[in-house]
């Protein structure tokens, strides 16, 4: 059994969100594809030191400039759910960047229905047909992702496609 590989980092800053500079991101990626992307699942974070004015309430997914960045990332590598480091909440902070929401002091995050079922649906369309080019079984870790965003896949879904 190989040994569990350490969590990998890319720092984000001002400049690059605010440029929409994708770099640091796709050389990690780029690597991660040559050494085998198999072995690097749920693996990736990101550490995002985004400066805010003094005061400034607001979470980092609620800032234009950082959900854009996401949303250009998404773009490019629409596929990279299966890179995120799922336990440390790093695919939760994903959909938060690229899904419409609101914060609750009370319960947390609280997601659009519509607009988390639409991106789950593409997600999993994306992942089944990325995950089949790579040889890698995809019905759990399909189901294991829905999960993570409150729903329950029935094998059968799977089926139909």
């Amino acid at each position: 059994m190989a040994a569990e590989s350490k969590p990998i980092a890319i720092a984000l800053n001002n400049e690059l969100i605010n440029n929409l500079d994708l770099s640091p991101a796709s050389v990690a990626i780029k690597q991660l594809l040559q050494d085998g992307i198999a072995s690097h699942e749920q693996q990736l974070r990101f550490d995002i030191n985004y400066d805010l004015e003094p005061g400034d309430p607001r979470e980092l997914s609620e800032i234009p400039e950082i959900r854009l960045w996401f949303v250009r990332l998404d773009a490019k590598y629409p596929w990279l759910p299966f890179l995120l480091d799922w336990k440390s909440g790093e695919f939760a902070r994903y959909a938060a960047m690229l899904v419409p929401h609101q914060f609750s002091s009370q319960e947390g995050i609280q997601y659009n229905p519509e607009a988390l079922e639409i991106f789950l649906m593409h997600k999993i369309f994306i992942l089944d047909d990325w995950l089949k080019q790579q040889g890698i079984p995809s019905l759990s870790r399909l189901k294991s992702m829905a999960q993570m965003l409150g729903y329950e896949l029935d094998d059968g879904f799977f089926e139909i496609f």
